[in-house]
């Protein structure tokens, strides 16, 4: 059911579900061209706009944007559609990524992570789901979805990132991608990081953080999946396994480099 505390999350919601809705209604088959994950990424972020919810300009974009050029720059050659990052007003921490190369950023995560390298680290992990044309692979297998499936998801009233996740799984036991797709994403988006001159250890440390947050702060679009443990591993593994690109970055969270924001927050939501 809807709260006060998702009633956010629903305008959200709302852009994902209209984007699907219409594909559904007009017999639309969702293959995953570079065509459609444009226009579905379009769609989202019409809404978005429409709905106020992305933030046009506050001085948190002089703290996102020196990220989001360099990971842009690095993953770009592995995406055929501009990667543009945004930032929306969101009390929970968050982020996700669009099709059509849209990644957007709440305005909160950037004073919930602990330091630079778990900022780039999640910014990675969302990039790494466009290249995977993870969303869309997902409407593909779905594109059977009933208009009162969707429905019934908006009722329900989860996070942005996750109603995508239902609308296009058409489930409503499923809350996210699946383990692989989340698998995959975490290391792709470490060798992101890593090329982009990030220490990817900022993903693992973000995931040990998750244990001792308060789940109400813990970002919905990485923390729904209960095991962090089991992602450490892989991604512990995965840097031994390549040396030659992950060795010279330490693994102590003590090297890590602090995020300068601006002293008051209430300054930051400017719209």
């Amino acid at each position: 059911m809807v709260n006060a505390n998702n009633r956010r999350h629903v305008t959200f919601a709302s852009a994902a579900i209209a984007v699907l809705s219409t594909m559904i209604m007009s017999g639309a088959t969702p293959a995953g061209s570079p065509d459609e994950e444009q226009q579905v990424g379009q769609e989202v972020f019409n809404e978005l706009k429409a709905k106020g919810e992305i933030v046009a300009t506050s001085p948190l974009y002089d703290v996102l944007t020196p990220f989001a050029t360099a990971i842009a720059r690095t993953a770009q050659p592995r995406y055929n559609h501009p990667f543009k990052f945004y930032l929306v007003h969101e009390q929970q921490p968050n982020a996700f990524a669009t099709p059509g190369g849209n990644v957007y950023v709440t305005d909160s995560l950037l004073f919930f992570v602990k330091n630079s390298e778990e900022l780039a680290g999640t910014l990675c992990h969302e990039v790494s789901h466009t290249i995977h044309h993870d969303s869309m692979e997902l409407l593909a297998k779905e594109r059977h979805i009933e208009k009162r499936e969707v429905g019934a998801a908006i009722v329900l009233g989860p996070s942005a990132a996750h109603l995508l996740a239902i609308a296009l799984l058409g489930k409503l036991h499923s809350l996210s991608y699946s383990r692989d797709a989340e698998a995959r994403a975490d290391l792709t988006g470490s060798d992101v990081c890593a090329a982009s001159g990030y220490n990817p250890w900022g993903l693992v440390w973000l995931f040990k953080d998750f244990d001792a947050a308060d789940l109400a702060q813990v970002p919905q679009i990485l923390s729904d999946h209960p095991d962090n443990q089991h992602r450490v591993q892989n991604l512990t593994a995965h840097f031994r396994q390549y040396p030659a690109g992950f060795a010279k970055f330490p693994s102590d969270a003590k090297t890590a480099k602090p995020l300068t924001l601006p002293a008051n927050k209430g300054e930051t939501f400017l719209r």
